[in-house]
């Protein structure tokens, strides 16, 4: 059987139930449910934690990174398709194994990444070459500034926690364009939505989740 199939704990049968379980936690945007349902995730997480890669958690990745639990990337996901025909052109900030890179793709248009360590890079890179799902372009930069060479951005999702809203991350917000990311610190961490409106920007407040913090530089 394919790896992308997987077997026993990481079988398609595994992965029907984190759909499931999804919508009893609410999740109601049945492309989202479809696109998370498409990947196999558990070719993401270390191989010693594949038999848990369907479980509601993080997990842990190398260097003290995590991949996201399951509900906050459809959680956001949803957040960012409400009213919407598509998250137009996408970008993310923290692309970590590539994960939630290959959820995106298969609701944008197009799908930018940027990831500041560079052996998770080459792993997402990995990762989603195994899957096909379509062209992610990658770039191993500082997340803080965005990719301001292919912005504007209908939509831009933060994989890490700031203590506010990255200004280059605002500007590179298109008309109508929006943004989630966990915002705070340790335990009061909590998913916002920006919108950029024609009077400036709006913040929502929902979740209260638990990241890794948006660090600055490269590595």
């Amino acid at each position: 059987m394919s790896v992308l199939q997987g077997i026993g704990m990481t079988s398609q049968r595994t992965r029907v139930r984190m759909i499931e379980r999804l919508r009893e936690q609410g999740i109601r945007d049945e492309r989202v449910l479809a696109a998370m349902s498409a990947v196999p995730r558990h070719i993401f997480v270390e191989p010693a934690l594949a038999h848990r890669a369907y479980e509601d958690t993080a997990l842990p990745l190398i260097l003290g990174q995590t991949i996201s639990q399951p509900y906050v990337v459809a959680r956001s996901m949803e957040l960012l398709m409400a009213g919407r025909a598509s998250l137009g052109k996408a970008l993310e900030v923290g692309a970590g194994c590539g994960y939630q890179a290959s959820i995106l793709v298969q609701l944008a248009q197009q799908t930018f990444a940027v990831e500041r360590i560079r052996p998770l890079l080459d792993r997402a890179r990995e990762n989603l070459r195994q899957l096909k799902l379509g062209q992610i372009r990658l770039k191993h930069a500082d997340g803080n500034w965005g990719l301001p060479e292919a912005a504007p951005f209908d939509t831009i999702v933060v994989a890490a926690a700031s203590s506010h809203v990255p200004p280059s991350l605002q500007e590179q917000l298109a008309p109508g364009g929006r943004l989630v990311l966990p915002l705070g610190g340790g335990d009061t961490q909590v998913l916002v939505l920006v919108e950029r409106t024609a009077d400036g920007f709006t913040e929502t407040r929902f979740d209260a989740v638990r990241f890794v913090p948006l660090l600055p530089g490269v590595e």
